[in-house]
């Protein structure tokens, strides 16, 4: 199956998403390249590919947040995330989705992550 592009995708929906999460999910598709960028030259031990689906995914639209996003408090981005791996994740998705937005984070925000 053809891959489709991020408003293809939003059109075929048969409920319109909330405007936020159109907005992520738009961002992240524009920003693809760069997220996956920062993400994979911050995992340790995992390529970006072999992360679980639901760890890459967060990653993915926390660091487009962190980028995108400067109304959203660093701590909020990171605490979601990591509350969703936990929760749909494995065990240690908590920890690793934590240390990766982390060190993505000192690099997008650097002020911000120096306080936290």
């Amino acid at each position: 199956m053809k891959d489709l592009a991020p408003e293809q995708v939003l059109a075929s929906l048969p409920i319109p998403p909330e405007a936020y999460a159109e907005e992520l999910f738009l961002g992240v598709g524009r920003r693809a390249a760069e997220v996956d960028r920062l993400v994979a030259e911050n995992a340790t031990s995992w390529a970006i590919d072999r992360m679980p689906a639901v760890d890459r995914q967060l990653l993915r639209l926390a660091t487009y947040e962190l980028l995108d996003r400067p109304d959203v408090p660093l701590a909020v981005i990171i605490d979601e995330a990591v509350e969703l791996a936990k929760q749909y994740s494995t065990d240690d998705s908590g920890r690793y989705v934590n240390g990766v937005l982390a060190a993505v984070a000192a690099r997008v925000r650097p002020g911000e992550a120096k306080s936290r």
